[in-house]
């Protein structure tokens, strides 16, 4: 594991909702199957987030597939879709030009950044979900399989490796740029997480319905 990505929700800039309850709120108000969230792709991670925030908060939202996080930032921003759950990477831009509005991020603690993205903002301003009242957390995995039957020392070699890379200033900036959470795991620590990770997606995939029957 070399980092774990974050997911924010987003809004565009011009509506009025400036907390998760507020947004929230209206989408229960305009009833279900009424406001629509873009995502990249189906049945994946962008879409497993929302149906996880339907189960949470009561709602139903129509989830709009697009092919990229590029694309649904241009969606959110041209109001064809009401909200995204973005990697701050795939809307820092938007955002920085006032187009686009965070709500809360998806993760157990707030991002730790706090330079300023806006002029007013950085992304440690953002509240995490939980703390709105959402008690959804998800983050995804960036890391770095190697095919079975490789040797220890072929193991060893690439996690060298890579700890070198995590220790470069251009990794550091590379984290800051796309607020990402830093914590890396190797060896059976990572084992363990994946188990973990795969019993929750599949309970997920299961309670959304998106498992073959």
């Amino acid at each position: 594991m070399m980092a774990l990505d974050e997911f924010v929700l987003w809004v565009n800039a011009e509506t009025p909702y400036k907390t998760p309850k507020e947004y929230i709120d209206a989408v229960k108000a305009a009833g279900p199957s009424k406001m629509k969230m873009g995502g990249t792709g189906s049945k994946q991670e962008d879409q497993i987030i929302t149906v996880a925030l339907e189960k949470q908060t009561g709602t139903k939202f129509i989830y709009v597939p697009f092919r990229g996080g590029g694309d649904v930032a241009v969606q959110l921003v041209g109001k064809h879709i009401d909200s995204t759950v973005n990697n701050p990477i795939e809307a820092v831009a938007q955002w920085r030009a006032g187009q686009l509005r965070p709500l809360c991020v998806f993760d157990k603690e707030r991002m730790p950044y706090k330079a300023k993205v806006t002029a007013t903002q950085s992304w440690n301003d953002i509240p995490t979900c939980a703390q709105s009242g959402i008690d959804v957390t998800y983050l995804m995995l960036r890391g770095i399989f190697m095919a079975p039957g490789v040797t220890p020392a072929q193991i060893a070699y690439y996690v060298d490796l890579l700890n070198k890379v995590r220790a470069t200033p251009e990794w550091k900036e590379f984290m800051d740029k796309g607020a990402f959470n830093d914590t890396a795991l190797q060896g059976e620590a990572l084992v363990a997480w994946l188990g973990k990770e795969e019993a929750r997606h599949l309970q997920l995939m299961k309670e959304a319905g998106f498992l073959a029957k």
